[in-house]
C-alpha cells in the first residue's frame, strides 16, 4: 500500500541532549511518512553541552543527514530556536541543512511562514541571561528525577501556563503573519500543539517531544493536521544512566556521528530567509 506525501511536515521542539526528549520517537515519525519538505522548527537542542547527547540523539541526526541527500530530492528545513543558538552553524554544516530565522513557502495557493515563536513570548526576550540559567538548571533537575520524569514535565506545564506563553505566543504570530501577509503561519516554543483562526489567518503551533503528548503537523493541499504519535513503548529504554554524561557512558559522539554519515564533506549552506 503506497503511503501518503505531504506536502510538507513539521516537528519542533525535541530539545536533544534532554532527559525527556523523546528522539527515538520522533526518527520513526520521520521513517514512517512521506513528504516533500521536511521543517524542524526550532528547539531541536536542549543546550550547547554536546555529552549530553545520547545514542538515539545522533541516531535522529544521522537520519536528518541522510534525508538531506539530494537524490532523495526532499527539502530540509531548520528554523532556529532560543535553544539553538550558537550551534545552527556548526549543526547544519555536519547534517547538510540550511538555517533561517523564518522561512516562507507556498501550497495550494497560500502563503505559508514558519517561525520559531520565542520572538514573541516577551519573558524569553527580555530576560535571555535569566533563561539560559533556568534552562541548566532545568536539565540538572532531568537526571535527579524519577525515570518517567513527572516533575519535571509537570514543571514544563505550569511554566507554558504561568508565562501565558500560548496565548502570547499565538497573538504575536498572528500580528505577524499579517504583517508578512500570510494565510498560515507555524510556530513551536510553547510544546503545545493549537490552532488558531483570527479573520482569516490561521497560526497552527507543532507542540513538542519532551512531554508525554507528542505532536507534529502536516500541511498539504487539502488542510492543516495536527497529529499525536500514540505508539509508545512500554517502557522506554535509557542509553545511559541518568546522571552519566555521554562522553564516559557510551561510545563517543564522534562515533555515532561516523556511523550516520554525519563527519562526511558537505558543502555549507549560508544562514538566509527561505522564499
Amino acid at each position: 500500500m503506497d503511503l501518503h506525501v505531504y506536502n510538507t511536515l513539521i516537528l519542533s521542539d525535541l530539545h536533544l541532549g534532554a532527559e525527556t526528549s523523546h528522539a527515538r520517537e520522533a526518527t520513526r515519525v520521520l521513517k514512517e511518512n512521506r513528504f516533500q519538505r521536511l521543517i524542524l522548527l526550532g528547539d531541536i537542542f536542549a543546550d550547547l553541552n554536546f555529552a549530553r547527547l545520547t545514542k538515539e540523539h545522533w541516531k535522529f541526526l544521522g537520519y536528518i543527514r541522510k534525508l538531506s541527500n539530494p537524490k532523495r530530492n526532499i527539502e530540509i528545513v531548520w528554523v532556529e530556536g532560543n535553544h539553538d543558538h550558537g550551534l545552527t552553524n556548526i549543526m547544519s554544516h555536519l547534517v547538510g541543512v540550511r538555517v533561517y530565522q523564518h522561512y516562507e513557502w507556498q501550497c495550494a495557493g497560500l502563503r505559508h511562514l514558519a517561525i520559531h515563536g520565542h520572538q514573541f513570548d516577551g519573558f524569553q526576550v527580555n530576560n535571555v541571561r535569566l533563561s539560559k540559567l533556568g534552562t541548566s538548571l532545568y536539565l540538572q533537575l532531568q537526571k535527579l528525577d524519577f525515570k518517567s520524569k513527572p516533575i519535571v514535565r509537570l514543571i514544563d506545564r505550569l511554566n507554558t501556563s504561568w508565562l501565558r506563553m500560548s496565548t502570547k505566543v499565538s497573538a504575536g504570530a498572528l500580528h505577524y503573519a499579517r504583517q508578512h501577509g500570510a494565510d498560515r503561519i507555524f510556530c513551536g516554543h510553547t510544546h503545545q500543539a493549537l490552532h488558531v483562526e483570527q479573520d482569516g489567518i490561521h497560526y497552527y503551533n507543532a507542540g513538542g517531544w519532551v512531554d508525554s503528548r507528542m505532536t507534529y503537523l502536516s500541511v498539504d493541499e487539502q488542510e492543516v493536521r495536527i497529529h499525536e504519535y500514540n505508539d509508545l513503548e512500554p517502557e522506554r529504554v535509557d542509553d545511559r544512566d541518568s546522571g552519566q554524561e555521554r562522553g564516559q557512558a557510551d561510545s563517543s559522539s564522534a562515533d555515532f556521528a561516523d556511523e550516520s554519515g554525519l563527519l562526511e564533506d558537505v558543502e555549507y549552506e549560508s544562514v538566509g530567509s527561505g522564499r
